[in-house]
């Protein structure tokens, strides 16, 4: 990532240095999973869109510890994996709104809530600037390369409510507390980068 863009990276100490934890990152272009695996101070295994894993890209994100997931079926080998990642104390990356868009947190998807509560893993919120501002001349799908992107790591925080609950309406309290978290840090982020 830093031989092609020139990423800055703030915050990047917040991610807590042991045990399980989930980084939450906006998508608003392809670049931002590989930009924050690039740039995170741990090994990050990300929920990856099964249609990603074609060709020859299919076995290298699986060697690289990426993970598959069927986003229109409740996809169990993939729950199963990413509920494996935080038993073992890993980072796992979810993009909360499902699918690439505004990157701005506005529809949360209850996928996080649930990794979050069940995995007992504390919220990393994470805001990716810059990727999707400019087209590059070279590469249109790409951004300029050696623009500049910002990566901003929030301060962690417990997304449950202490409870230990897991019912329904503990997820739909999650996820709220969860959106209000990551919208704030999105404004904080923002603000400390001016974009």
């Amino acid at each position: 990532m830093h031989g092609l863009w020139r990423p800055r990276v703030l915050g990047a100490w917040r991610v807590p240095a042991t045990g399980p934890a989930i980084l939450a990152v906006n998508h608003s272009h392809n670049i931002d999973g590989p930009m924050v695996m690039g740039v995170a101070p741990r090994p990050t295994h990300f929920l990856i869109k099964k249609e990603a894993f074609v060709g020859p890209l299919g076995p290298f994100l699986t060697g690289i510890g990426q993970l598959q997931v069927d986003r229109h079926t409740a996809d169990r080998t993939a729950i199963t994996r990413a509920l494996g990642v935080l038993d073992a104390g890993g980072v796992l990356g979810i993009f909360p709104e499902g699918t690439r868009g505004e990157g701005d947190f506005a529809s949360l998807r209850a996928g996080l809530a649930y990794f979050a509560v069940r995995g007992g893993a504390p919220v990393v919120p994470v805001a990716v600037l810059g990727s999707s501002e400019r087209r590059g001349r070279l590469i249109q799908g790409l951004p300029p390369l050696r623009s500049r992107i910002d990566v901003v790591f929030g301060d962690p925080f417990e997304a449950g409510d202490g409870s230990g609950r897991r019912t329904r309406r503990a997820l739909d309290e999650a996820t709220e507390r969860i959106q209000k978290q990551l919208t704030a840090h999105l404004e904080n982020a923002r603000r400390l980068t001016g974009r």
